[in-house]
């Protein structure tokens, strides 16, 4: 417990701090790639003091300055740092309107140009994809977990149907994302920090033109077996709900 404490403590200082630069960076940089790479350096920086060492697979599967929608699964709050720390590429995330309300934090993510979604404002939800599928348009990966929240372990939680209607409105691909450890390090509802290896994986992108806002059920469901295969042959060895 005081290790946990301790990086909890530095956990915070470095957030802090890091989301001041993240604003100030803003205001004399243009379009939000500078602001990405602050937060990379955050993220990096948190799995330094928490001890988490990270491996990445299937980078071959991204193709340079092509815009994707990058669909992981979501298990841990380390699966944020995770991603923005070693995923290679720009993007920006879409995010629960709750994280956008914490003070300095909150305010970052507003000025690197992430996405507030509101799910129980119906109206606002629909603006927020609108808004993402312009996003994706002019040429920018985002990052939605489609399950919404975390999931307990042993668990992946049916998918919200959202970021499939964005991947078939706006016929970029879908990239599925595997997430592998994360749980061990802290899971949903715990407070204690543990070390550990993460795997971070990159499976083949998913043509989301192939689909319609009709079939987008078909989607849901390749995306999802694809992470539920690649969870149970590497972590569970058995089945995920």
């Amino acid at each position: 417990m005081a290790r946990t404490s301790i990086v909890m403590l530095g956990i915070i200082l470095v957030t802090a701090f890091m989301a001041v630069m993240t604003i100030l960076v803003s205001f004399v940089t243009a379009g939000g790639d500078a602001t990405h790479k602050v937060g990379r350096i955050w993220a990096k920086c948190i799995l330094a003091l928490s001890n988490i060492r990270v491996t990445v697979k299937g980078l071959s599967n991204l193709k340079p300055g092509r815009s994707y929608i990058y669909m992981p699964n979501h298990i841990s709050n380390f699966d944020i740092p995770v991603l923005q720390a070693y995923l290679p590429v720009q993007f920006r995330w879409l995010a629960k309107a709750e994280l956008y309300k914490i003070p300095i934090f909150g305010y970052a993510m507003k000025r690197a140009g992430y996405i507030s979604i509101d799910r129980s404002d119906r109206e606002s939800a629909i603006e927020s994809l609108n808004k993402a599928t312009k996003i994706i348009r002019d040429g920018v990966s985002v990052i939605i977990f489609p399950e919404g929240t975390r999931s307990r372990a042993n668990y992946v939680q049916p998918f919200k149907k959202g970021g499939f209607f964005l991947a078939v409105d706006s016929g970029v691909p879908i990239i599925p994302i595997i997430i592998h450890g994360t749980e061990h390090i802290m899971a949903k509802n715990q407070i204690s920090i543990k070390p550990g290896n993460v795997t971070l994986e990159i499976a083949k992108p998913i043509n989301s033109s192939d689909y319609t806002r009709k079939t987008k059920e078909d989607l849901m469901e390749k995306v999802r077996d694809i992470i539920l295969k690649s969870l149970i042959k590497n972590d569970m060895g058995g089945s995920l709900c």
